[in-house]
C-alpha cells in the first residue's frame, strides 16, 4: 500500500559544510582561472581589481565551507594573486604590510562567506521549529 506523505513537512536537517580539500581545490582552480581571465580582459598589474575578484571567489567558497577552511582558502587566493595578478608574473614576492592586507582582506571574505551562511542556516531551521510547534513559539518574544 502506498503512502502518501506532503514534501513540505518534516525537520530538514541543516546542511553539512563542505570538505575543506574539496573547498581547497575550488579555491587554487578558481583563483588560477579568474586572474588568467582577469590579465587577459585588463592586462597584468591590476591588483586591486584582482583582490576584489578573488575575495568575491573567498566568499562564494566559504558560504559552503567550514571555518577551518577560510586560512587555506586565503593563502591559496593570495598565491595567485601575489603569483600571476601583479609584474613579474610567475614570482612570488613578499611586500609586508600590503601582502599582509591581502592576506587580511582574503581571510576576512572567507570567514565573512562561511559565518553568512551560518547565520541563514541558523535562521532558517528556528523559522522551521518555530512554526512546526504550532505558532506557540512563534507568539512568545
Amino acid at each position: 500500500m502506498v503512502e502518501w506523505v506532503p514534501l513540505g513537512r518534516g525537520a530538514r536537517p541543516v546542511p553539512q559544510p563542505v570538505a575543506a580539500p574539496l573547498v581547497w581545490t575550488g579555491a587554487f582552480v578558481g583563483a588560477l582561472v579568474l586572474v588568467a581571465v582577469l590579465n587577459s580582459l585588463v592586462g597584468p598589474g591590476r591588483p586591486g581589481l584582482a583582490l576584489s575578484v578573488l575575495s568575491l571567489l573567498a566568499a562564494l567558497l566559504g558560504l559552503c565551507a567550514r571555518f577551518t577552511a577560510a586560512p587555506g582558502t586565503a593563502v591559496l587566493c593570495w598565491l595567485s594573486l601575489n603569483g600571476f595578478a601583479i609584474p613579474p608574473a610567475g614570482t612570488l614576492s613578499w611586500a609586508g604590510a600590503r601582502d599582509a592586507a591581502w592576506l587580511g582582506c582574503l581571510f576576512v571574505a572567507a570567514l565573512g562567506g562561511t559565518a553568512l551562511a551560518r547565520v541563514h542556516h541558523a535562521r532558517a531551521a528556528y523559522r522551521r521549529l518555530s512554526t512546526a510547534g504550532g505558532g506557540a513559539a512563534g507568539r512568545e518574544g
